[in-house]
């Protein structure tokens, strides 16, 4: 690798050849503070937070984009620097509605970070009072560019996602972030993945808050209230409490949950391994019968509705099983329900996601396994746990490892890997290697679709078939292998979507990540080892071989794919316009 050498405020640094200054600096500890740069992401030198002075420049130079030289000279911190970046932070502040006592990024809002570090105790430019500007039509965001800083991070995870339905409206001191036409999010083509709410370093983009509809829940003795968690919710709520990015918190978050006063906290992972059967048995029907082929996995909400919008010609390829939200719900409101004499219309679903597409999943027609009942009445995001375990007053790092509830509380590695890009390839290819070679001759671990690239390829040769496969993950990574297989210059027999770029360990509605260690750490990594290292802990690994699942199946679904199973298991899809004016 070519590289260069440069000083940095004195210090010599040697730096990779196309570094930009921000990046060099960080190799030699040194910090630059920056607001719009997210690397790879939003390259465009916008907010000027990240001036630095560099010998023979005309002026402070944007180091997330100013590239490295050989014998560059750099100065980061000098009171010329620091005065610049103080101006520019009043000026934005001067344009920026200041509630942070009840605003919900406080303590995780990068500007509040940036002004308390520049010693910013009053504003100097600030204007009349700032009224919110809100705009909620859609079901899962709450945009409120009041607290709007332009910094356009939304707008590119917007494109990267290859949906693109927000950008900057009007022009000069009117620019605002909107939809075209300053219509509604509800009326574009957005596909709820919560992208730009996770990438925004203030509080104009968040979730809709459903933790008040969780707490009256609670607080009705006529319901009876259950709570399941995601794969991906262990390997990411811990960072709410300080804790190390890709902590596995499981025992505690169910020790919390149970502590809030629900009647069964439960694991989502269990009807992973139920989705696995459902979709395995959907494979190898389709492989053996002629049916449409490539398959693709249906477990990610806002891939669904990318794909009802904008390839609605592969619908009839997208497994009809629910995701494991749905079959848990549909579960809980059938099997649950009868087992513990139960009416549906007394219970309370509630789920935690790391999606806010989820949010848009449990109100889609098809998803009432018990006809006449939502399967999921509340999906809460794992930041919106992590406010309600707060709330409750719980001391989460101290509090015991606990397990899950027994009926839903058993689940294989294999579910648990569902939350990385790959994860659901792994645990099919699991069952269905084991289905077709013996369980004797079936291997374990499918090391080929793991990784955090946007598309992971590879061939299986299993009796009698061989098996292409690909994995994608994000949208846009998405809409262009459909087109590869479209043109003819892809075939695959089986595909994974997953809707957010490395899975559900990177969704909408996992904690934030603030910029200076998105850009600079594998974050998305250390979450999925969380989750991998769950699944090598385990005996149980695959998802056939789980006696919840057994017994489900032999008490009262019936055979694997059989009707019943259909019925409460599986879905539909339909065509979606990409506009709604």
């Amino acid at each position: 690798m070519d590289t260069v050498k440069l000083t940095i405020n004195g210090i010599e640094v040697e730096a990779p050849a196309g570094s930009t200054i921000i990046q060099a600096a960080n190799l030699a500890g040194i910090k630059i503070p920056s607001l719009c740069y997210l690397k790879d992401l939003n390259e465009i030198g916008a907010c000027r937070i990240c001036m630095v002075e560099v010998k023979g420049a005309k002026g402070l130079v944007a180091s997330c984009v100013y590239p490295v030289n050989e014998g560059m000279e750099v100065w980061t911190n000098t009171q010329k620097v620091r005065d610049a970046r103080k101006m520019t932070l009043e000026l934005l502040l001067s344009n920026h509605r200041m509630e942070c006592l009840t605003c919900r990024r406080s303590g995780t809002c990068e500007l509040q970070d940036l002004a308390h570090d520049f010693g910013i105790d009053k504003v100097r430019f600030q204007t009349e009072k700032m009224e919110p500007q809100i705009e909620d039509s859609a079901l899962h965001l709450v945009r409120d560019n009041s607290k709007c800083v332009l910094c356009r991070r939304c707008v590119a995870a917007c494109a990267a996602q290859g949906v693109g339905v927000i950008g900057c409206n009007e022009r000069g001191f009117q620019t605002e972030i909107g939809s075209p036409f300053g219509r509604g999010l509800v009326e574009t083509a957005c596909i709820s993945c919560g992208q730009c709410i996770v990438n925004c370093p203030t509080g104009a983009l968040t979730e809709r808050d459903d933790t008040g509809k969780v707490w009256e829940a609670l607080a009705d003795e006529t319901k009876h209230v259950v709570i399941a968690t995601a794969p991906s919710v262990r390997a990411g709520l811990g960072e709410c409490f300080g804790m190390p990015i890709g902590t596995n918190v499981e025992g505690k978050m169910v020790a919390a949950m149970r502590r809030m006063g629900f009647d069964g906290v439960f694991d989502v992972d269990t009807a992973a391994d139920f989705t696995i059967i459902e979709e395995g048995t959907e494979l190898l029907e389709r492989i053996k019968n002629g049916g449409v082929l490539p398959l693709i996995t249906s477990c990610s909400p806002g891939w669904i509705r990318y794909a009802e919008q904008y390839y609605p010609d592969f619908l009839p390829n997208i497994s009809s099983c629910k995701s494991p939200q749905g079959m848990f719900g549909g579960l809980m409101k059938t099997y649950y329900a009868e087992k513990m004499g139960i009416d549906p219309k007394d219970m309370v679903v509630v789920s935690v996601m790391p999606c806010t597409a989820k949010k848009y999943e449990i109100k889609r027609p098809d998803m009432q396994g018990a006809p006449g009942y939502q399967d999921i009445d509340i999906s809460i995001t794992t930041r919106e746990l992590g406010e309600m375990i707060k709330r409750s007053g719980l001391n989460f790092t101290a509090l015991p490892d606990e397990a899950f509830d027994p009926i839903f509380g058993i689940a294989s590695g294999a579910a648990d890997i569902f939350g990385a890009s790959g994860g659901v390839m792994e645990a099919a290819l699991r069952t269905v290697s084991a289905i077709l070679a013996g369980e004797e001759n079936a291997p374990l671990e499918f090391h080929e679709v793991r990784g955090l690239e946007s598309v992971k390829e590879a061939t299986y040769e299993l009796p009698g078939k061989t098996v292409r496969v690909a994995v994608v993950s994000g949208t846009k990574n998405a809409g262009a292998l459909l087109d590869a297989v479209r043109a003819g210059e892809k075939e695959y027999d089986f595909i994974e979507v997953m809707c957010c770029p490395g899975g559900c360990i990177n969704g909408g509605g996992q904690p934030y990540v603030p910029a200076e260690i998105k850009n600079f750490v594998d974050y998305r990594s250390l979450r999925a080892k969380a989750l991998y290292d769950e699944d090598a802990g385990k005996e149980l690994r695959k998802s056939h071989h789980n006696p919840i699942v057994q017994e489900v199946y032999a008490e009262y679904l019936g055979e694997w794919g059989g009707e019943k199973a259909h019925h409460i298991l599986h879905t539909t899809y339909q065509a979606q316009p990409k506009y709604r004016l």
